[in-house]
């Protein structure tokens, strides 16, 4: 008897044990969806905030010219073309690394700069669709002269790739913020009046031979891109220079 009760007590705890182990086991998985949920809507209700970006010379013109965005003055004798994506994590890499450099030769006098900013990873934000706002919002940002206030606070606050992106409202709310007054800004981001301009453009560049580089795989395109005099530039230390010599 001393034996059986010695067995009823050890499957008794056997049982606790495996109760305590699945509901461990449960509120694991609920404290995983729930921080998976939260770190995906993470930009949720917050405000994009305006960046103290590099200071602008006097002379230098921010304007839209079709799905690009031309910046620099107009007697620049060099020439960039940056192909980029609002939600592309590699891009904010290079702008951390190389904004300031392009903004003093732009402010010298000697470089423009032509934006290109494209939907490549629209269907990496959660819902899908935030390259594609966030890149037609910053033309709208250009015709209001205020472009690259516009896009830096959105690769410095950029959200994260497979999440929530910031939604029209919050793009518009910034814009208002780095100093847009005209409704027509707001009228421009919510109807997406440069979204077929902004599409036409990214099928062209996206299959433009001239563009293309190896990732390992085969040739293909991808961004951050930087191309000068027709070929694409090797993002190297000092390239900056290289390319305003």
């Amino acid at each position: 008897m001393a034996q059986a009760r010695g067995v009823a007590g050890g499957d008794k705890k056997k049982v606790v044990a495996i109760t305590v182990a699945v509901v461990v086991l449960a509120a694991l998985v609920i404290g995983g969806v729930i921080w998976t949920t939260s770190s995906k809507d993470s930009t949720a209700g917050r405000v994009i905030q305006p960046q103290a970006s590099t200071a602008v010379a006097p002379g230098v013109v921010q304007k839209r010219d079709g799905a690009v965005v031309v910046v620099g003055k107009p007697e620049a004798t060099k020439t960039i073309d940056i192909y980029a994506d609002f939600l592309c994590p590699i891009c904010k890499q290079f702008e951390e690394k190389f904004k300031d450099q392009i903004q003093e030769q732009v402010n010298n006098g000697v470089l423009q700069v032509r934006y290109h900013m494209l939907p490549m990873l629209n269907q990496r934000s959660d819902p899908p669709g935030y390259s594609m706002d966030s890149a037609n919002a910053s033309l709208a940002a250009a015709d209001a002269g205020k472009f690259l206030a516009f896009h830096d606070a959105l690769f410095k606050d950029q959200p994260q790739e497979g999440g929530r992106g910031f939604d029209k409202g919050q793009l518009i709310k910034l814009g208002q913020d780095v100093g847009i007054t005209d409704p027509a800004f707001a009228t421009a981001v919510n109807t997406g009046v440069y979204e077929q301009q902004i599409q036409d453009a990214y099928k062209k560049t996206s299959t433009d031979p001239s563009l293309q580089q190896d990732f390992g795989n085969g040739p293909g395109f991808g961004t951050p891109t930087v191309a000068s005099n027709g070929q694409v530039v090797k993002l190297e230390d000092g390239w900056v220079q290289k390319v305003v010599a």
